[in-house]
Parts: structure tokens; sequence; C-alpha cells
């Protein structure tokens, strides 16, 4: 008899989800929240947790295994063999415990990075340093992939990251906003998703700007689901890549050459900008940078650059950029110029003018709540030591290159760790870490690389011991809703148990406690099981809530009733204007900068010396771009897809609406499809001195001639090891491996030129998605 079915209400990055189980097999999944747009990230729970990719058992590497202090084998070209749960753990806490002893702490990398599990209990990264800080401390990491470049710089600038905070609200956007300008920007493809879960308003509020008549444009080298949203209500401007400082030049010089800046503003809210003029004017270098020289550069007519000038200054102006132009080399540049635009406009405080650099990002804008927001698992545990030292993210394949090594950031000489031991739970490095060939190599170099993973992912397929762990929905938890908004609070039930042997990170990391000392478990959950720590969270929660007149009910009915809580809306946070307070008493509320006001020239940065960071906005030509590319080198492109969160679910069913001839597309301008023989749906081959990829041809007329995309996060498949070519088009087999500057350490991926050819030999099976040999 088939057992009865029924609803469990959860949640995930993409927003609260209803999952239809039996309790043992999932059959379907769909948004909770009636949203009247389809997310198809919220329809494929059950390809999360019944994958044939999914990790079954602990497993160790063959070669590894046979002799763990001398291992033999090269990762990711090994077998594995099939352990117990004991046998793993008590072979991770031998080497371990070697490796500490041997090396000191430092040894340990565990700044594990990824997008990781939504819930404020489960988080892998946060767990697994909560370990190592009882066992004497690790080294972490530093910034992220995503806005490594702008968290360092925009400090300096306005005095906070901008890129993780609060916009000004969408009510007054819609408004008082005349012109609204989505530079390098996506929203329709990326309010998708959340760091914890998605509140799912972002696109009424797009919805509502589309029926409002105002000005839009679409700066982007691709044509964007965003633009195809707003149709013909959009303007589409294509520079080339990596040129939006030059392009940004061009109007700054426009406005100061009729007079269309505002002056009383600059004086005023900003400092340096008197050197800045010096330097558009061509008084330090000789070179003006007006609309004529920043065309030759950009690619967008001198006539267009002083129309958008003469546009922006004479209307109330919203720019919105996105992330992917700092992800560059020098892109530390980008939004720095972007805040020095908006300042030149002199709207920055005003509703619904100046700058916002997470509009397009978990529903920015979206008025925060007047909420109970939850308590986590992140923070110091009592008698740890956190930390020993830090790497920024995109500079750890240099770490292992060149332990002892100096380097810059942000204004300090700073020596990389010899990294001896690597511990990654939560993350997929090998699909968001540029260059993938060199960190192959570099990968063979620590003694010990344990992974902890649901899936087969490259990463896992190229560590010593692999741990199988739980998804999402095998487990407990709790999040919010609404990066910004916390706009619902919500229950993550198990939907069903824990497949074949996985084990939830939290009982992980207790039971290697208890291997490294006695009482060790004790100390790591501090006598708390799951139930009691999020219940625990609750109640922080509730007394949060209270000092905001906010009642919950008691956590056993919320748990029993299993149904979101929506927070009551703040009608003052509907009036939030970013920099309002600044603006309207800057002697009372100083930016946190060197000079209380927003800074355009800093002696800060002038005095580090950096030639890749110069003290005020700088126009810097890439290693490779558009301008010294060679014949037939295209410009690639590697955005954030449609149809997963970076890798994640690009083992799902959804692959099927995106994948052509069975691998990952690759989008190409017409013109350079016609002169290299290219149709539609054929398979081309992509490269450069770097790597080599396979990719499905996807031909249009809506990506500039020259820029070629690869969607990033797609899995890796090498048909023969490091060095040869990829059958399923992981765009960072191509992407160059530098940082954006000394300064931030950002990555650089949007920085990359390759070739690309039309493959006429037999094609090679995809495997991505295969797990490896086992004996």
């Amino acid at each position: 008899m088939d057992k009865k079915r029924y609803q469990v209400l959860t949640a995930a990055h993409w927003g609260p989800v209803l999952v239809e189980t039996d309790g043992e097999t999932v059959f379907s999944s769909r948004g909770a929240l009636d949203t009247l747009h389809e997310n198809t990230l919220q329809t494929v729970v059950a390809d999360q947790v019944h994958s044939p990719t999914r990790v079954r058992y602990p497993m160790v590497r063959k070669g590894f295994l046979a002799s763990p202090d001398n291992p033999q084998g090269v990762r990711g070209q090994d077998e594995f063999v099939r352990v117990t749960w004991e046998e793993a753990l008590a072979l991770i806490d031998r080497q371990h415990r070697r490796i500490r002893q041997t090396w000191g702490a430092s040894s340990i990398f565990a700044g594990s990075y990824g997008w990781r599990s939504n819930g404020v209990m489960h988080k892998a990264a946060t767990l697994l340093q909560r370990y190592m800080s009882l066992a004497g401390g690790y080294t972490g990491h530093l910034g992220d992939y995503s806005t490594g470049a702008a968290q360092v710089i925009m400090p300096y600038v306005v005095g906070g990251n901008e890129v993780y905070q609060q916009q000004t609200s969408w009510p007054l956007v819609l408004e008082y906003s005349d012109v609204v300008v989505m530079w390098s920007a996506n929203p329709l493809n990326t309010l998708k998703i959340a760091w914890n879960a998605s509140d799912e308003q972002g696109m009424k509020y797009y919805e509502s700007l589309k029926k409002s008549g105002k000005r839009l444009i679409c700066i982007d080298p691709m044509r964007s689901e965003t633009h195809d949203f707003f149709g013909e209500q959009m303007t589409w401007l294509a520079p080339h890549m990596g040129t939006d400082v030059a392009m940004m030049l061009g109007i700054a010089t426009t406005l100061l050459e009729n007079q269309w800046h505002d002056s009383a503003f600059l004086d005023k809210y900003t400092s340096g900008f008197a050197t800045f003029q010096n330097y558009l004017l061509g008084e330090q270098d000789g070179i003006r940078k007006d609309a004529d020289w920043a065309a030759a550069i950009c690619g967008i007519p001198a006539q267009t650059l002083r129309e958008l000038a003469e546009l922006f200054s004479h209307n109330r102006t919203m720019l919105m950029a996105g992330w992917g132009m700092q992800r560059q080399q020098y892109g530390e540049q980008k939004h720095w110029m972007l805040v020095t635009l908006a300042a030149m406009l002199g709207q920055i405080g005003l509703p619904g003018g100046g700058f916002g650099l997470s509009y397009h990002f978990a529903n920015g804008g979206n008025p925060t709540r007047r909420a109970a927001v939850l308590a986590s698992m992140q923070g110091s545990v009592a008698g740890g030591t956190d930390a020993v030292d830090k790497v920024p993210v995109a500079r750890i394949v240099e770490a292992l290159e060149n332990p002892g090594g100096a380097y810059q950031h942000n204004g300090e000489d700073r020596i990389f760790p010899n990294v001896k031991m690597i511990w990654w739970a939560g993350g997929a490095n090998f699909t968001h870490h540029q260059d993938t060939n060199r960190l192959i190599r570099a990968w063979q170099k620590p003694e010990l690389i344990v992974i902890s993973e649901c899936f087969w992912t490259g990463a896992a397929k190229h560590a010593d011991i692999v741990l199988p762990v739980t998804t999402s929905y095998e487990r407990n938890d709790l999040t919010m809703t609404g990066d910004y908004s916390q706009q619902h609070l919500v229950p993550m039930k198990q939907v069903v148990p824990p497949q074949y042997e996985a084990r939830d990170d939290f009982t992980i990391f207790a039971e290697l406690s208890e291997y490294w000392e006695s009482g060790g478990k004790q100390r790591f959950t501090e006598g708390k099981d799951e139930m009691a720590w999020l219940e625990t969270f609750y109640q922080m929660a509730a007394a949060r809530g209270a000092a905001n007149q906010v009642s919950l009910i008691p956590f056993a009915t919320f748990w029993e009733q299993n149904q979101l809580i929506e927070m009551p809306e703040n009608p003052a946070n509907s009036q939030f204007v970013r920099f309002g307070d600044f603006r309207a008493d800057p002697l009372a509320h100083p930016l946190k900068t060197e000079t209380g006001k927003i800074v355009i020239h800093s002696e800060r940065i002038a005095s580090y010396g950096y030639p890749d960071c110069p003290g005020h906005p700088t126009w810097l030509a890439p290693d490779e771009w558009h301008g010294n590319a060679q014949p037939e080198q295209l410009q690639l492109l590697s955005a954030h897809p449609a149809h997963r969160l970076h890798s994640q679910l690009n083992y799902s069913r959804l692959r099927e609406r995106y994948q052509i001839a069975g691998r990952e597309p690759v989008t190409l301008n017409t013109a350079d499809a016609q002169a290299r023989g290219i149709r539609h749906g054929d398979v081309v081959r992509v490269w450069n001195n770097r790597g080599q990829v396979l990719a499905g041809a996807h031909v249009t007329d809506g990506i500039k001639p020259g820029v070629i995309c690869i969607h990033q996060g797609a899995w890796p498949d090498l048909q023969d090891g490091e060095g040869s070519l990829c059958k399923h088009g992981a765009v960072n087999m191509l992407t160059k491996d530098i940082p954006s500057s000394r300064l931030g350490n950002g990555c650089a991926a949007n920085t990359s030129l390759v070739w690309m050819e039309k493959f006429t030999d037999e094609l090679p099976v995809v495997t991505a998605f295969t797990p490896p040999a086992s004996s």
C-alpha cells in the first residue's frame, strides 16, 4: 500500500518551498509564496535528495588509504575506497593531529568558502570552524568571490561595504526616480536567490517599474533577461568588457564641460574632487578624459555618452550597479568611479537618486520589516581559538604555490601560510575559482584534503577523504527570508531521513571533537541537540522581537504548525533613503571614511603606492581585453546562470532547459559565428593558454560582437586529467587567476581572452556527474 503523501514547509536560498513527500521519497516541490513568477530552482528538491550524483558513503582515495603518512597516486585521478564512518573519522583525527603538531595551527586551512546550505544552524563552514577553534585555531579566509574588490574599496569611499547593505526603498525609487540605469546588473536572473532565503518580493517592484514610464537603460555587453523583460521600454548599451570606468569618465568630463555637475554637493559632501578633476582634464598626464577619448576605448559613440551626461544631470537618476563589473582586473575602480559619477550628479541621499550596489541581489530595496530576527551558530565558542591567519579567497592557489611568500592586501604586508591540510565544507571551489588547471596543480601540495559534500563535485573528486553529508531537506533548521527585509521566519522541517550513510555537519564535528579530547563533544554541542539549539535561536528571536513590539508564538506551537511567520511592515522603512541622514546633516552623521565625507581622492590609498589601485578612480587597461586582443580572439564573460545558483543544481533536470548538445552553452554574436563557420547548436572548442573546453553554440544578436559568454558554475569534466580538454564547458578552465589589485585581492574572472572554433572530432561523453571509480 502506498504511503500517504503530505506537504512539508522548508526553505532554500531560492525561498520558502513546499515539498510533497511520504516521509521517504520526495515527489514534487514548489514555492510557498504566491509571486506570479516561476522560480525554476524551487522545483527540483527531488533531484537534490535522490540524485545519482550523491556521495553515499565515507570514501577515501586509494593511494591515500594505502599510506596516509606518505600518500601515493594523484588527486583527481585515483580510485576511491568505501570505509566506515568510524574508520574515516579516526583517519582524519590521526592525520589532523599529526599535521597540527608538526606544522602548527596556521597549516590547517578551514577557511571553507561557498554558498553553504541555508539555515541558521547547519552552516557547514561555521561548524567546521567551531571544531577547528576548539582544536587550537586555523587559517581562515578574507572576502569573497562575489564582491571581493568592492567590499574592500567601498569603506574607503563611503564608509561601508555597500554591496551587502540595504538600498533606498523601492517605493521611493518608484515615486521619485526619473531615470533608472542597470549597469552590469541582471536582476531578473539574480533575484531568484539570497544568502539566506529569498523573500521573492523583488519582481513586484520591477513589474511596477516596467509600467512606470521612466527612462530605463541597461549597460551590459550581453542583452540580459532583464532587458528582455522590459523590452522596448529599456535601452541597451553594450560597451567593450572591462571599459566601464572609461565610459563613466567620458560622461563625467562632459558634466564638467557643460557645468552640469553639482559643485555645491561636491564641496559640502565629498573630499578630493579637485585632484580627480585635474585627472579628468588631463592636467596630470596630458590626456583629457572626454567623450571622444572614452568612445575610442569603450565602443559607445561619443554622442551617446554626451546624451547620457545630459540625461543623468537633468533628471533624478538611480544608478543600479551589479557586481560583475568589479570581478575584473582593477575591479576596485569600477564602483569607486560609479560613486564618483553619482556624486558629481549631486543626487546621493535624495529619494530615488544616487547609486545602489545590491538592488539585483536578495531583493535589496524591499523595505526592512519590524522583525524578530533569528540568532545562529555564527560566532566564537568559549575556550576556542579562532583564525590565526587569513588568506583572501581569490588567492588560495597562490598561497598553496608560494608558502611563506610575501603579498600585499589592503595596505598591509602579509605572508602566505604554509598550508598542509585543507578541509572544505559546504563549498565548491573547483567551480568558483579561476584557472582550474592551475588549481589542480596547486591542490596536489597539501598532505591532507578532506571534503564534506552531498555530491561528487570536482572538489570531492580531488580529495583524499570525502564525507557524505545531508542536504538541508534531511535535517531540521530555521531561516529568515530577505537578507535586507527580514520578511519571514520559516521553519525548515526535515522532509526525509538522511539518504544512504549521510550525516549532518553538526553530528560529524561533534563526534570528531570527542576524538580530539575527552569531553570535546560536550564542549562542541554545549549539551544541546539539534532541536534544543533551534529552540534557543527561536527564543533569542522572540526576545529581539519583543524589543520591536513583535510577539512570537511558543516554539512548540510554531514547529507543530509548520507555517511561516510574516513580520509586520515598518512604514518608516518604506521611506528609507541611503545616505539620507548624511545629506541632511553631514556633521551629525559623518561617514566612516578618512574625511567623514565621500572620498573621491583617498590620501590613505595613495600612500600605499599601489600602481594597480591609485588614489582616485582611474582608467587602467587590463592585461587581457578588446584593446590588446590578438586576431580572432574574443573576450570571455562568465555571467551568473539562470537555472542554478552558481554550481548548485547543475546536476538537476533543469540542465535540460539550457544545455546544448549535452554541454554548457556558449553565447556568441551572429557575426562571430559566421566568421568561424559556426551554427546554432554546433559544439565548439574554446581555448587559451590556460585550458580548453567544449560548449554548445547559442548564436544570437543579443551579445556584443567580440564577446562570448559561458555562464559560471558548470562542473568541470576533464578528459584525461589536468591540462586536458574539459568535455562539459566549465568556464574557469579559461579564466585568468589574478587578483583585482593589491588592495582588494578580489577575483578577476571577467578579464580573459579566448579563441573559438567549430569542433569536428568525435564528441567525448560527458561524465561530470558520474561518481569516480571505486574499489
